[in-house]
């Protein structure tokens, strides 16, 4: 069996091919990558976190035992920890990479790995290719991980072939109070409602808010490796009990994230879903305006075109990405970024590592709420009434099995004069096809590179338009997949 790194890592199902045995391999070849990549003479640092799903305790012990094993002096977490405190602490300890145990957003049947690199964010592509190699060349050979007891210590330096525990929380929220002002939230007098959805930012938001007086109440905090069945992703139709919480007890604002927060999700005061979109244009006015910052403003194909009327508006340059925060991060890694962030959810800051942060992000609205001393929905509003109007809506169809290059030639090659009655003016095919239409609504349509999966995206003026481009769009998607069929 082939185990191949996505977007963000490895996940498959837990017990299926989400095993002890493949955990160790996968392990094994980490290892090797991290001492290939350490000066010679220096000391291999790694940094092990894991999340609230089923078993995610043990692989990370395993995952650690395997790198000590080998020479490395590990560094793991003493308890479930939300990745972007994962990857700061790759950065704070200055160690060479982490793993990071955890699905994400997926359903709780999945578990995974997330290798972080030395600079804090998602390893490289290249380096995952490499990875990916090495697993290759152990399952080829037939030779097994090394796996080894090794010596156990708490809260000290690591050494070669020890495993420290430690707990990532202290400095990641010293860094994030660099970033966020707390004395503003602490002033406030809002209201907050959070919940992490089972997850590893359980506790984090609410313990803070505690601390600073904030009225604050968390559901879904408590340990539930299956979630409660709910899916730990922070979308509307997820977050319901939030909502209902928020009208039921007057809450001011709710926050969410996801199963290991690094994506935000959130819900006004009457309960209506705040979406990512909506969040990054409020923080990207807000560091101009408020913090006097500047900088390169990054997204992804899929995200908001309100992003980039706020950055014409403020001069500001704008990059568009294919799917993935590790294009964001490549960017974050080559300039100053000022804000950087995809429709899911991941969004991340100057001055932060190059990851998406659910916690930080939450904190941010926190922040920008607390300052304007005006309701969220209020500021939403503003948004749309000076840069918008925008409606934004999303489905994903599944299909049979194609060519992922040959449909995207097809929806190019074919590309209609017209789209829902509104003429086509460009198309961008970083990934997937985008049709930039004249009004300045848009329909992308974006195969999966992993599963029969239509990805298809719309915005424009209004909800009705929003759904009149996304059905066009999987009647135009249908289309050529029936005339590739009928080509073979």
């Amino acid at each position: 069996m082939a185990i191949h790194f996505g977007t963000d890592g490895w996940r498959a199902v837990i017990s299926e091919e989400f095993t002890f045995e493949n955990v160790r391999l996968v392990a094994q070849a980490i290892a090797e990558q991290l001492l290939a990549e350490t000066p010679a003479g220096e000391v291999t640092r790694a940094v092990v976190g894991f999340d609230t799903r089923f078993l995610s305790d043990r692989y990370a012990i395993t995952v650690s035992n395997v790198l000590a094993a080998n020479g490395l002096a590990v560094y793991l977490s003493k308890a479930d920890c939300p990745t972007p405190a994962l990857s700061f602490a790759v950065k704070q300890l200055a160690a060479q990479g982490g793993v990071m145990i955890t699905a994400s957003h997926n359903p709780p049947r999945y578990n995974g790995i997330k290798v972080k690199a030395a600079f804090g964010g998602s390893a490289l592509p290249a380096t995952m290719k490499q990875i990916e190699a090495r697993i290759s060349a152990l399952q080829s050979s037939g030779r097994a991980a090394l796996y080894a007891e090794p010596v156990w210590r708490e809260n000290m330096t690591a050494q070669a072939g020890e495993v420290v525990r430690f707990d990532p929380l202290p400095a990641y929220l010293a860094h994030l109070r660099s970033l966020i002002d707390f004395s503003a939230i602490a002033r406030s007098s809002l209201r907050v409602a959070v919940d992490p959805m089972y997850g590893a930012g359980r506790g984090y938001i609410a313990r803070w808010l505690r601390e600073l007086g904030v009225m604050v109440a968390e559901i879904h905090g408590e340990m539930n490796p299956g979630f409660g069945h709910l899916h730990p992703e922070p979308i509307g139709r997820n977050l319901q009990p939030l909502a209902e919480m928020i009208r039921r007890d007057g809450y001011d604002l709710g926050l969410a994230t996801d199963g290991d927060a690094d994506r935000i999700g959130a819900m006004d005061a009457h309960g209506e879903f705040v979406s990512p979109h909506q969040i990054f244009a409020l923080v990207l006015r807000h560091l101009i305006e408020t913090k006097g910052q500047r900088g390169l403003v990054v997204k992804t194909i899929s995200t908001t075109q309100l992003v980039n009327r706020l950055a014409a508006a403020y001069d500001l340059r704008v990059e568009e990405t294919p799917v993935g925060f590790n294009h964001i991060c490549d960017l974050m890694l080559a300039e100053p970024v000022l804000i950087g962030g995809e429709e899911s959810g991941g969004i991340s800051i100057l001055g932060h590592v190059p990851e998406g942060d659910g916690i930080l992000m939450g904190l941010l609205l926190l922040e920008i709420v607390a300052r304007a001393g005006k309701p969220l929905h209020e500021l939403i509003a503003e948004l749309q009434t000076q840069y918008g109007p925008f409606a934004y809506d999303r489905i994903d169809q599944r299909v049979q099995p194609f060519k992922k290059s040959d449909l995207v030639h097809a929806l190019k090659a074919e590309a209609p004069n017209e789209i829902a009655g509104v003429a086509l003016q460009s198309i961008n095919d970083r990934d997937g096809v985008k049709y930039l239409l004249a009004d300045q609504s848009w329909l992308l349509i974006r195969p999966s590179g992993t599963e029969p999966v239509l990805r298809i995206y719309a915005e424009a003026a209004n909800a009705e338009q929003v759904q009149a481009l996304l059905q066009a769009g999987v009647q135009f998607a249908n289309q050529q997949l029936t005339n590739l069929v009928a080509v073979r």
